[in-house]
């Protein structure tokens, strides 16, 4: 089979595998039939609608800066609140899907109440807001529940669940940090280099080109820019290999929808995180002021589980595990466990959730949560 124009299966990344199937004369109508498949399956997950909650839920508290969506629970324990990462994409990651979504792993444990931290995308009238506004609303979320709650925070919402306890340390009973860069000068991983290497002023420009706001799609672009090559051709390719599966297209669709809609950030907020979390390191120099008063990790004293993925590039195991020397926590109180896989498995990644997560769950129980 030729084209008129050499380079078509090249132009749009999904129609090389069409076309290479269409020139399959064993294949016949069959392959046609599957290409006609595979274009409105590609289509899906090129535009892929809004991320989607897979658990019910209903919002308890809807503040400025976040929806508190409470999941219930069948215990009596204090709440359990996961701290979504607001650094670029929807709180949906920890209720992905049936069968891999860690709240319905915190649920099946038997937790008291699980709820989750559901970031809203800032918006011109937030542009202004910093780190101190999230944790002023976290804080009215924790005295709404009662004034006492275990927390659980993944990647930045780690490192915001530790500046919360240490600010507020009688208000959680327990803190379990997963992929969280508390160090963030320990390790070698490419967000180090990235943040220490790159001047505040290309950030600051990005900011202004948002005008005050850090746009998701070019956060997406820079997570994207870290493993290039043929990271699309790789996508599509899979999926025409997985064509009759339609589990595998409805998981990938799934991701799709969580990762190809980034969210906004406040402006403020973002170079904040940038210039005194990743470049200062002022959270674990005890350098970094959170609502009026400069805190210290060492002031946290409560049971804490430390969560990393050995092949986490975002956040390196040496950048969670820092914590257990910075906090004021007893070390027979202070559990620590490395997972094979990388950063994102370790909040939706299938073995995780199976394996590591419910011993997790059971630790939570054991520290109020039941």
């Amino acid at each position: 089979m030729k084209h008129d124009h050499p380079t078509f299966e090249h132009s749009v990344p999904w129609f090389w595998p069409m076309a290479t199937a269409l020139e399959m004369e064993a294949e016949g109508l069959r392959a046609w039939e599957d290409g006609l498949h595979f274009v409105e399956a590609a289509a899906e997950i090129t535009a892929p609608p809004e991320p989607e909650w897979a658990t019910a839920n209903q919002v308890c508290l809807d503040l400025e800066t976040m929806r508190l969506r409470d999941f219930g629970g069948t215990g009596t324990g204090l709440p359990v609140i996961v701290d979504a990462p607001y650094a670029g994409h929807s709180a949906t990651i920890a209720d992905y899907a049936s069968g891999q979504s860690l709240v319905e792993t915190l649920r099946a444990a038997g937790l008291g109440r699980v709820l989750v931290t559901d970031w809203k995308p800032a918006t011109p009238e937030m542009r202004d807001f910093d780190i101190d506004r999230y944790l002023a609303e976290i804080n009215v979320a924790v005295d709404d529940l009662g004034g006492r709650v275990i927390l659980v925070g993944l990647c930045q919402g780690g490192w915001m669940s530790a500046m919360f306890a240490a600010r507020f340390p009688g208000k959680v009973a327990a803190l379990v940090l997963a992929g969280a860069p508390i160090d963030t000068d320990a390790g070698d991983g490419p967000i180090r280099r990235l943040a220490q290497t790159t001047p505040l002023s290309v950030y600051t420009e990005m900011v202004a080109a948002g005008d005050g706001l850090m746009l998701g799609g070019l956060m997406l672009a820079g997570w994207k820019n870290m493993h290039p090559g043929a990271q699309y051709f790789g996508k599509f390719a899979d999926l025409y290999a997985h064509i009759e599966d339609r589990n595998y297209i409805e998981r990938t669709e799934a991701f799709e929808r969580w990762y190809e809609n980034p969210v906004d950030l406040p402006g403020r907020y973002y170079l904040q995180a940038i210039d005194q979390l990743f470049k200062r390191n002022l959270l674990a120099r005890g350098q970094f002021t959170g609502l009026g008063r400069r805190l210290s990790l060492g002031t946290i004293t409560c049971p804490i589980f430390l969560l990393a993925g050995k092949a986490d590039d975002i956040t390196t195991p040496e950048q969670v595990f820092a914590a257990a020397d910075l906090v004021g926590t007893p070390k027979d109180r202070i559990r620590r466990q490395m997972v094979e896989g990388g950063h994102i498995g370790l909040f939706m990644g299938r073995k995780t959730l199976t394996e590591t997560w419910p011993s997790i769950a059971t630790w939570i129980a054991e520290n109020g949560g039941a």
